[in-house]
């Protein structure tokens, strides 16, 4: 069973965390929710406060095998001056492991230079903060071991994608008609 942390941040689009977060604990992966805040209470973009599983401080970096950014304007503002995230997110791209942003959180990575010949996408009118990547307009782009996505609209579909990474194809498309995808 995968082992994946997804990071909040005060201002964070909840559709974008909790639709991945629910489709990947269906699918028998252990994921944590993590505030970067200090904090386990996180204030959603919409109001939706959630309590966080663990505090960034307190989490194995070690044992993940994927780390995940939700979008949102103020949560991916927040996830860009968080020294200690882009540190791990460093190692995690050195090393070749799974790392996924969604809607705005994909420009985090750009700003860390990890998207330099890659291909990627974000939310629209943020391409030029991909720096160094082929903006792609695709729902999920998958390159290599970095995963990016549009924004709220395709949350299902990067955490049907993420699934099928820790699984198959078979699994992902039987997730996908037990939560009745259209």
């Amino acid at each position: 069973m995968a082992k994946i942390a997804i990071f909040l941040a005060d201002g964070f689009e909840e559709v974008e965390a909790f639709a991945p977060v629910d489709i990947l604990r269906r699918g028998g992966m252990e994921v944590s929710m993590v505030s970067i805040m200090g904090r386990k209470t996180v204030n959603g973009s919409h109001g939706i406060n959630t309590e966080a599983d663990l505090l960034l401080e307190e989490l194995d970096f070690a044992d993940m095998d994927m780390l995940i950014l939700p979008g949102g304007k103020q949560g991916t503002e927040n996830l860009r001056s968080c020294t200690l995230l882009h540190e791990k997110l460093r190692e995690f791209d050195a090393a070749g492991k799974y790392i996924a942003a969604i809607c705005a959180a994909p420009t985090v990575f750009g700003k860390l230079g990890l998207l330099k010949g890659k291909k990627a996408t974000c939310y629209g009118g943020m391409e030029g903060m991909l720096e160094g990547a082929e903006a792609l307009t695709d729902p999920v782009v998958v390159d290599g071991h970095i995963i990016t996505s549009r924004g709220m609209g395709t949350s299902v579909a990067f955490g049907l994608k993420l699934l099928e990474l820790f699984t198959d194809a078979a699994t992902a498309e039987n997730m996908a008609k037990a939560v009745m995808v259209p």
